[in-house]
């Protein structure tokens, strides 16, 4: 038990004291940058995804 007690205590300084937490501006600028690459990323597959809906009706004479 002792030693769960101490891992918990560990847990929490190391939370609290060694830990650097971003700033706001820190966070909101890398929240920009998950967004826009999410976006970018989308967007290749949505492409992608087009390309071989396309092929495939040309392969199957739908077009």
């Amino acid at each position: 038990m002792k030693k769960i007690i101490a891992y918990i205590k560990d847990a929490y300084n190391e939370l609290v004291y060694k830990v650097s937490w971003p700033s706001r501006e820190e966070l909101s600028s890398s929240t920009i940058i998950v967004m826009i690459a999410s976006l970018f990323i989308a967007l290749i597959v949505f492409a992608m995804d087009s390309l071989f809906e396309w092929t495939l009706k040309l392969l199957y004479g739908i077009l």
